[in-house]
């Protein structure tokens, strides 16, 4: 939550059934917790997917990418970057 926090003061998280909803002026990350990980819906258009950034075609129709998370040492520098993007397109 201190990386997601630190995106900006205008950023709302909003829980919704089963997951937070991570909006800006429009809706561009999701978290969502499973059986083995933590689940990161992301909003990144034209960005490709490959290695940890997944296709989110399987996973929800609103969202580009996923990302699964299992474990805080995987919240990185690289996922940081993943989660700014998708929040500076969305204001």
């Amino acid at each position: 939550m201190a990386v997601i926090n630190a995106l900006g003061t205008d950023l709302e998280v909003a829980p919704k059934k089963g997951y937070l909803s991570l909006r800006r002026r429009k809706q561009f990350a999701m978290i969502k917790p499973a059986a083995r990980h933590v689940d990161f819906g992301l909003i990144l258009p034209g960005r490709p997917v490959g290695g940890r950034l997944e296709s989110a075609a399987t996973f929800n129709a609103l969202f580009t990418h996923r990302v699964r998370v299992r474990s805080a040492a995987v919240v990185d520098d690289e996922l940081s970057a993943w989660l700014r993007d998708a929040y500076d397109a969305a204001g």
